[in-house]
């Protein structure tokens, strides 16, 4: 290739339905800021709102049909398939901020036909079981957009169910096919799915990747995997381009990419992808598009697989010289033209103020330091290029690249994507926020360390911080060092009070099942965490399972962490999760559930003045040793 070539970067199914993945916005902007030809289109939105067409919905009621033994969601589609038709429409345009009217509709039951998502919404709350409207406690008498986009979120999820029985087994609005991906060592499944007869979303995905080609006319396609539950599409989509256009080379990168495959050996990837590469994507393009123009030779590419006489080979420069990375300073400013921003889904699943701007509002996301300046924690990939690799810039570069994306996409709502937004970059940047009178609202992640003074706050809260989430971890101090996470639940308190009382939304991300956590130690986290919602510390959270990875302290060094890993099993695909043995030998699952089962109430107001064992009803606990009202007299030293 001589000519100067055309990129075209693909979000594929399925990622997020209410903003736009940030990777394309990246590497188009940075592409373009070298005088690149670059485009970008977004096919996991795309997908669904070709499913949910009139063509979609036809396919899906002809299914719903012949379906021999339908369950619920698709024996309720049948029976309102009609209706479902005709207001399908006008839901996708009332979530995506273009029929504000219909809230009213909505909110009065009888529009949307109701099928068996609709059950908790007239269930009780307890202690409320005389109110007239269930849904009062979170919405008011005056919350009617809020109240009519939770409803119509219900529809949709109803939707997906019908279309996951009828049409594709596999569908998610988030993890679509992600067993098929996710440490997965061998790439059968995947090879064997993609070598089945497509659904018929597959087909709409298929029809979808070519028109996109069409349109742009690339010779070079790239396609970033954040998740598992991208990977399938990424690879549908690849296959259907390859089939049609031989000639344009496909690349696979991105977040799964950079954590799954580093050992990557199978070349059947290669039969859809002529490059799989790794970690940032800046430098790791230029050395690729000159290759492609003649410009250098496959052995002078930067951290990329390629099939070589069958075989796969990772290449990183000749004689193990590496070629710089691009300055963070230099990487551009995301652009989002290209992308249909007005078609964007605004979703409401959780109740919640904080949980809901995961999948509410079109955000603008932005990076404000690479990696992560901590990089100590124990259950992280602290090795790996995103998180290792720190770099800040200027506040007043963050401040040109804030204003040129206002001025391009007309959204002032800013998600800040870090690891770890570093609180000295944060105060700069509210500085120079608060300088030129910028008025935009902003929320991202953060550790929860004592730099984050109410002083601090206050002038984050000013430059428009609206919400902060970050890791709390197992809440307990004896796994906190364990994982040299730097905080400690005292300190954790004194930080997110500080946040809450200046009116900005806290989220605390939470783990369980950590190398020696005892069922002590699990029963006096969620005590602990039932006082911080008590408190007004946090707003909201999310336990996970622990999960040792191999690239993280634990995976490299289990005995320091008290646990022994199982060897992985022999394969040549996805390399990540490593499983353990604890000799603590505790039933992490059953714990989980009363976990989880606590967490969902303390959101929602409920249940903050019960006893934590009352949410373990498949296991018997122990009664938690923290003292009742120990986070209140933390608040009160500090």
């Amino acid at each position: 290739m001589t000519e100067p070539l055309r990129v075209l970067s693909l979000i594929p199914p399925m990622t997020q339905l209410n903003t736009p993945y940030p990777a394309t916005a990246y590497l188009t902007g940075f592409l373009r800021s070298r005088g690149i030809d670059a485009r970008q289109a977004d096919l996991a939105l795309a997908l669904v709102l070709r499913l949910f067409s009139a063509e979609g919905l036809q396919a899906l009621r002809e299914a719903a049909a012949l379906a021999p033994n339908p369950g619920p969601a698709l024996q309720f589609h049948r029976l309102e398939a009609e209706r479902i038709a005709e207001v399908t429409p006008r839901v996708l345009a009332f979530l995506q901020g273009r029929d504000s009217t219909l809230a009213h509709r909505i909110n009065s039951r009888a529009y949307l036909p109701e099928g068996p998502r609709f059950a908790p919404v007239d269930a009780s709350i307890p202690g409320q079981e005389d109110e007239p409207d269930p849904m009062a406690w979170a919405f008011g008498t005056l919350g009617a957009q809020d109240r009519a986009k939770h409803l119509a979120t219900l529809f949709l999820n109803d939707l997906a169910d019908a279309v996951r029985e009828a049409l594709d087994p596999r569908f998610e609005f988030v993890r679509y096919a992600e067993s098929l991906a996710m440490s997965q060592p061998h790439f059968d499944p995947l090879a064997e799915a993609l070598a089945a007869p497509p659904t018929v979303v597959d087909r709409m995905l298929e029809a979808l990747a070519l028109e996109t080609v069409a349109q742009h006319a690339p010779q070079l396609v790239l396609l970033s995997c954040p998740f598992p539950g991208s990977v399938y599409g990424a690879f549908r989509i690849a296959q259907a381009i390859k089939r049609a256009h031989p000639t344009i080379k496909l690349v696979l990168g991105g977040g799964y990419v950079n954590t799954e495959l580093r050992e990557l050996a199978e070349p059947r990837v290669f039969d859809f992808f002529d490059f799989v590469t790794l970690d940032a994507g800046e430098r790791v393009l230029l050395a690729l598009i000159e290759h492609l123009q003649g410009q250098r030779s496959v052995n002078r590419l930067v951290r990329t697989f390629v099939r070589d006489d069958g075989a796969v080979r990772y290449v990183n420069g000749i004689g193990g010289l590496t070629e710089p990375e691009v300055p963070f300073d230099e990487v551009g400013t995301p652009t989002w033209d290209g992308l249909p921003l007005s078609s964007y889904l605004s979703l409401l699943d959780m109740l919640n103020p904080m949980h809901r701007l995961w999948s509410d509002g079109r955000w603008n996301k932005l990076t404000v330091a690479l990696g992560c300046y901590w990089k100590k924690c124990s259950f992280c990939d602290v090795g790996l290029d995103y998180i290792g690799r720190y770099e800040a810039t200027t506040a007043e570069v963050l401040a040109d690249r804030i204003e040129a994306i206002v001025l391009e996409t007309g959204q002032t709502g800013f998600h800040f994507v870090d690891e770890a937004a570093p609180p000295k970059v944060l105060k700069a940047l509210a500085d120079e926020i608060i300088r030129r009178r910028l008025t935009i609202s902003w929320w991202g992640n953060v550790r929860f360390e004592k730099t984050f003074t109410p002083a601090l706050v206050e002038q984050l809260a000013e430059s428009g911080c609206i919400a902060i989430s970050g890791g709390l971890e197992v809440a307990s101090d004896r796994l906190l060092k364990l994982m040299n996470k730097g905080v400690s639940v005292e300190q954790v308190a004194r930080v997110t009070k500080a946040f809450a009382d200046h009116g900005v939304l806290v989220h605390a991300y939470l783990m369980y099942g950590f190398p020696t956590q005892t069922a002590q130690d699990t029963v006096d986290a969620l005590e602990y965490v039932r006082q911080l919602f008590e408190e007004g510390c946090i707003h909201s959270g999310f336990f996970h399972r622990f999960a040792c990875t191999v690239h993280s302290p634990v995976g490299q060094n289990p005995d320091d962490f008290g646990v022994q890993l199982i060897p992985l099993p022999p394969g040549r695909f996805a390399k990540n999760d490593i499983g353990f043995i604890d000799p603590t030998a505790v039933d992490h699952d059953r714990l989980g559930l009363g976990l989880k089962r606590g967490l969902y109430n303390f959101m929602h107001g409920v249940g903050l003045d019960w006893d934590v064992r009352r949410w373990f009803e498949e296991i018997r606990v122990p009664k938690p040793t923290v003292k009742r009202g120990a986070i209140g007299r933390a608040l009160q030293l500090g």
